[in-house]
């Protein structure tokens, strides 16, 4: 018998299959409106003058009033894009008990895993591939914080000194179809602890995003590459541009895989507001500290707590 890529969800969850029922229904989860994330076309900055200035206050505005946007001609080619996503398709296609084999995994210190796909050892990828994504999201993310940076009146190297290639990270997403969709959660409801993430995603969907207090599923496009800013951002930036609360909601026929290019700094980076102009919201802290409130958080309350720990007291 072929054996699964997949971990024994169904033997290690088999009571949540069985007894679930109308009575686990969430209506918040359900109670979703569609939309479409403000598209930008980057080609814009190569441009005149005014099309320069205009592309760079939309990218501002929709990091202010979104969180979240979309950009194309982002200079990554189509080849490439599905050449990674065969890449990633055939290393989670593996049998499971193939990936739980390897041990040269390499994880960052104070990380840990659950025996899922994710414990897979990337050696089995196309390493030309990857760098040629990483390289380019690496540029495109030095890019866009420089520019929201320049937005707010800064001509820091901050974010050049700061966040190298070695300091960022890439990540593959598979998410398997579930069979009690919309009830389950592919990522639960979260904040990313970084400055920007790019995403690409394919067309199956499951992004969904919290804008006015209520939940919008994204609208996936083809094309775009998915920028959003991060809990470092909001913090740099005094509030002034919006690390959002998102999630991924499970597909009932089909599995869905995205990979996901996070900006970060140093562990010892601090963490101070960019403008001098405003009262800091937030006190100074490290990359490495934030990171280890949220881990601790996540272990006693099962949930992150992120930015509100680090607000500058009152009293």
């Amino acid at each position: 018998m072929e054996e699964s890529p997949d971990p024994p969800f169904e033997k290690t969850y088999e009571n949540l299959f069985t007894n679930f029922s109308a009575k686990n229904f969430r209506p918040e989860i359900s109670a979703v409106e569609k939309c479409e994330l403000p598209l930008i076309d980057l080609n814009e900055l190569n441009l005149g003058d005014y099309e320069s200035r205009s592309c760079k206050e939309q990218i501002a505005q929709a990091s202010r009033d979104w969180g979240f946007f979309q950009v194309i001609n982002h200079g990554i080619s189509r080849e490439i894009l599905e050449r990674m996503r065969a890449e990633q398709m055939k290393l989670f296609e593996k049998p499971f008990g193939e990936k739980t084999n390897y041990k040269d995994l390499n994880f960052s210190a104070g990380s840990y895993r659950w025996g899922t796909p994710s414990a897979t050892c990337l050696k089995q990828l196309s390493c030309l591939i990857m760098e040629q994504f990483a390289t380019i999201v690496s540029e495109l993310s030095q890019k866009l914080v420089d520019i929201l940076a320049e937005e707010m009146g800064s001509t820091s190297d901050f974010f050049k000194e700061t966040c190298l290639p070695d300091t960022c990270y890439l990540r593959l997403n598979r998410y398997p179809s579930c069979p009690i969709y919309p009830q389950m959660f592919g990522i639960m409801p979260h904040t990313d602890s970084d400055f920007i993430t790019i995403l690409h995603q394919d067309h199956i969907g499951g992004l969904q995003l919290v804008k006015d207090g209520k939940w919008f599923a994204v609208k996936p496009n083809h094309d775009a590459l998915i920028i959003n800013i991060g809990d470092l951002l909001q913090a740099w930036s005094n509030n002034l541009y919006k690390s959002v609360e998102h999630r991924v909601v499970a597909n009932p026929l089909n599995e869905r895989f995205s990979t996901a290019y996070f900006f970060c700094p140093s562990y010892d980076t601090v963490i101070q507001s960019g403008s001098s102009n405003e009262p800091c919201v937030y006190r100074s802290f490290s990359f490495g500290e934030y990171r280890k409130q949220v881990q601790e958080d996540v272990k006693i309350f099962g949930h992150k707590i992120g930015l509100p720990r680090f607000l500058v007291s009152t009293h």
